[in-house]
């Protein structure tokens, strides 16, 4: 029986951290400070609205997992991710998100294909960059990231609807460009 400590932000009381340690230290500091709520067991009464089983993926993956209470689920379907735009850290658009690419076997989102340039679908560019890149900015109403549109420009391209990922080297250069670990 697992066992999950609730905390709430005190900058965003609407944000509700989880974790499996008592202290809250693995919570992202960005967020904090933290007060303690309560302690969850997987048997006991949950919290309305969270997912027991996103959140314990959410500390299995990352330590921690929050929640935004204000929004109406934990989760966000797919075809709400794609189109919104990328902004750079300047707060300058860099491209929108066409679609997300998800590792068949874990079900985990591996990447976001970015598209930039062209004119109605004509000469636009795909290049692909790690999700763990991206973080959700209300302000801006889409994802900013710590890449320039230099770096996105220098990422392995994409060259179509049917050749996403046409072969494991092409997979391997992405994974170097952007030093990932190797899958």
């Amino acid at each position: 029986m697992k066992t999950f400590y609730e905390f709430r932000s005190e900058a965003d009381p609407d944000l509700h951290g989880f974790t499996d340690e008592v202290s809250g230290s693995k919570l992202p500091s960005e967020n904090g400070p933290w007060t303690f709520i309560r302690q969850l067991t997987s048997e006991g009464e949950w919290p309305s609205g969270i997912s027991k089983a996103v959140t314990a993926a959410g500390v299995l993956e990352n330590g921690f997992s929050l929640s935004n209470y204000r929004a109406a689920k934990p989760i966000i379907e797919s075809d709400r991710v794609e189109g919104t735009a990328v902004y750079d850290p300047s707060g300058s658009r860099i491209g929108t998100i066409r679609r997300l690419m998800i590792e068949k076997v874990s079900g985990k989102v591996l990447y976001a294909d970015i598209t930039f340039g062209g004119f109605l679908g004509l000469g636009e560019h795909h290049h692909a960059i790690p999700w763990e890149k991206l973080t959700y900015d209300k302000g801006l109403g889409g994802y900013r990231t710590d890449i320039t549109a230099e770096q996105v420009r220098g990422a392995p391209a994409f060259y179509g609807d049917e050749m996403v990922w046409p072969d494991r080297e092409r997979e391997n250069k992405a994974r170097d460009y952007w030093r990932l670990p190797p899958s």
